[in-house]
């Protein structure tokens, strides 16, 4: 248990790179699952600026585990996406990251009418991805198609190139056990999003909420599984609202952005020492 891999959406520390780096070296984790940097997200930075963050992150020892990306966070019928999921992957390759997250659209209303027209979609960010030896992953997300396991688990079975990022309080918010989808999506399982959240759907520090993260975690080691990126949610930060679309759900309130990610750290820890 004690060789996992931590990694962390860092931009809910600080919305500067210096910050996030300062946030990452004083937790003593090494990976970073990129996402909004000075408040732009990786979509929308450019290759020369990526390299500028990549010789900073290269200086202070930190690795981009994870692209978290957007690509697939848009509606089923908006084609405009493929570019940004290309501008991503040559993003990835400047980063070295290994793995991207990705989503699986809005527009669908959770309807099995939409299963073709997703799998299409999503066929064409893996013939994308080709030859990058970039690992797409896919995070279960309200509002999105893949947003219960039994759908996510199609996508999984009928397009086995594309693992899953696994998200307990995403699974509580949509009303799903956490536990019985964890039954049915960790064989393909690549990582783990550590988000907890009370029934409710309050997001909560990990080991506070109902997503039975000490369990997951230990069948996850014992499947191989080796690597956690660390989502607090526990504190309006850089962009929250965008990624909430307005619907910010935490009550769980820090002083400031650092001590919130500080005390999700310290919460995954816990866990992690108790098990």
């Amino acid at each position: 248990m004690k060789n996992l891999n931590l990694c962390a959406f860092a931009d809910e520390a600080a919305a500067s790179l210096d910050g996030q780096i300062a946030a990452l070296k004083d937790n003593g984790i090494d990976l970073l699952e990129i996402r909004f940097i000075d408040g732009k997200n990786i979509s929308e930075l450019s290759v020369p600026e990526v390299k500028i963050i990549k010789d900073k992150l290269d200086s202070a020892g930190i690795a981009v585990w994870s692209i978290g990306s957007p690509a697939g966070k848009v509606d089923i019928k908006d084609d405009s996406h493929i570019d940004t999921f290309c501008h991503l992957i040559e993003l990835a390759a400047v980063l070295k990251a290994s793995h991207m997250r990705i989503f699986s659209f809005y527009g669908t209303n959770g309807s099995a009418s939409y299963e073709d027209a997703v799998l299409e979609r999503l066929e064409r960010f893996i013939e994308k991805a080709k030859g990058s030896g970039v690992t797409l992953c896919h995070e279960n997300e309200k509002d999105i198609y893949g947003d219960i396991a039994a759908r996510c688990l199609a996508i999984h079975q009928k397009l086995p190139a594309i693992k899953a990022v696994f998200d307990p309080a995403n699974f509580i918010q949509c009303g799903e056990d956490p536990a019985a989808a964890w039954e049915l999506l960790a064989p393909y399982v690549e990582y783990l999003h550590i988000k907890d959240a009370k029934p409710d759907g309050t997001v909560v520090p990990a080991g506070h909420g109902g997503g039975g993260i000490p369990a997951i975690l230990s069948d996850f080691t014992n499947r191989g599984g080796g690597t956690l990126t660390i989502e607090p949610h526990l504190q309006i930060f850089d962009g929250l609202d965008s990624l909430e679309a307005g619907k910010a759900e935490n009550t769980y309130t820090y002083p400031d952005q650092r001590t919130a990610f500080d005390a999700a750290v310290n919460a995954l820890k816990k866990i992690i020492e108790s098990l």
